[in-house]
């Protein structure tokens, strides 16, 4: 949004982050896996805005709105607003669980997906050292949790990890015996896609070598043990939660506005319900349409849409002309699994793809989306080099990024 709104006066943008960075939220897997370098998929927010005159960078964090007063408290003070715009994202839904919380690897940041490399690499190393053939196995095992786009990618990179490239970093370990589990909760994997998509996701990640679970809740993580709702436990020391996102609701919002999955309620022009000058846009807003009655799907291209109708309707409410309500226009979805291996699902005309030539849309559309052109190319090189070679030289040891685990 602060791009649309870049030297467009009288316009004065002031972009408050916690981060100095943007974070290409699709290929965090990548990172996760060794396949990409962390500043690949990140690009610093100041130079995105190097010629601005009306945009201002801010790095702290959102610690409560006061929308009596028409001002935000953060860790640098106290900034008053005319608009406030809030597109906080989402987080991870552990649902309560503590054990969940403490054990278990999500992947919502570069910083989750550097320890959750670390971690990865961490329990293969552990393995050589340990003479105990059950702690031996659960250290092999990886079970990642949700069967979404981010688990279903997460899964075929590690099995080709397994295929490819462990074996040779580690002629030590016995790879047949490392286990990677997908559990989703209902009946498919890709449950928002078609049925296509998910059969052929499916289908894939089995050839790969990932055993799918469907049907399969997860009642507790204690860093040792997978329990499973039916009773069922599974050994692993490498849990990667990939379950459920929740909104990120900042202190001060009235908990009435809040609606299922800690979205805050908005109309049609991304408003927050019962105020004149808050808006909130992508994963943290719930908005009721006739196509979407339960809300929008929380994916960036929602948040694009919003974020640049929102843009334009602050400039017409300046002018004093009609401004347009939202309406997505959903361009289609899609899920790599591995090598030559993708799912695409576009609804106007009604197509899919699979395999090969869905797995290069997928890496065009990726390419296009990435900020900054140096990035891009990095990314392109660094694809090229891992098909044609099978590697990549990026399975590094930061242990000041790394968060131990039980059993590690």
């Amino acid at each position: 949004m602060a791009r649309q709104l870049n030297n467009k006066r009288p316009f004065e943008v002031i972009l408050i982050d916690k981060f100095n960075y943007h974070q290409f939220q699709p290929l965090f897997y990548q990172v996760a896996t060794a396949g990409l370098d962390a500043s690949n998929i990140s690009f610093p927010l100041r130079k995105a805005f190097h010629n601005s005159k009306n945009v201002r960078i801010r790095i702290g964090e959102l610690q409560r709105i006061d929308t009596a007063a028409n001002k935000i408290i953060t860790d640098l003070g106290e900034m008053e607003y005319d608009v406030l715009v809030l597109a906080t994202g989402a987080d991870t839904n552990f649902f309560g669980n503590k054990n969940l919380v403490e054990n278990a690897f999500p992947m919502k940041s570069t910083v989750e997906a550097l320890q959750l490399r670390h971690g990865l690499i961490q329990n293969f190393e552990d393995a050589l050292k340990t003479t105990d053939h059950e702690q031996a196995e659960r250290l092999l095992t990886v079970v990642v949790v949700g069967g979404g786009p981010t688990g279903v990618e997460l899964s075929g990179a590690i099995a080709e990890l397994k295929r490819y490239v462990l074996p040779k970093d580690y002629p030590e370990l016995d790879f047949s015996k490392m286990k990677i589990y997908l559990l989703e909760g209902t009946g498919k994997t890709l449950g928002t896609m078609s049925e296509k998509s998910s059969a052929q996701s499916q289908k894939y990640l089995e050839r790969l070598g990932v055993t799918v679970m469907l049907n399969t809740m997860v009642k507790d993580y204690d860093g040792l043990k997978v329990t499973l709702q039916d009773g069922k436990t599974i050994n692993a020391s490498m849990v990667i939660w990939a379950a459920g996102i929740r909104g990120n609701v900042p202190a001060g919002i009235d908990p009435a506005l809040v609606a299922k999955g800690n979205r805050i309620k908005v109309d049609r022009f991304n408003k927050a319900q019962g105020f004149h000058n808050v808006y909130a846009l992508g994963d943290l807003a719930y908005m009721e349409t006739q196509k979407y009655p339960h809300g929008h799907p929380q994916v960036a291209s929602v948040a694009i849409q919003q974020a640049a109708l929102l843009a334009k309707n602050l400039r017409k409410q300046l002018q004093n002309e009609a401004q347009k309500e939202f309406e997505y226009y959903d361009k289609g979805s899609m899920a790599t699994v591995g090598r030559n291996l993708a799912v695409v699902d576009i609804p106007r005309p009604r197509l899919h793809f699979g395999g090969f030539f869905a797995w290069l849309i997928w890496m065009s559309l990726h390419l296009v989306l990435i900020l900054g052109v140096k990035n891009r190319l990095f990314v392109f090189l660094n694809w090229i080099y891992n098909y044609f070679t099978y590697d990549q030289s990026l399975r590094l040891l930061f242990k000041v990024f790394y968060r131990p685990r039980k059993g590690v």
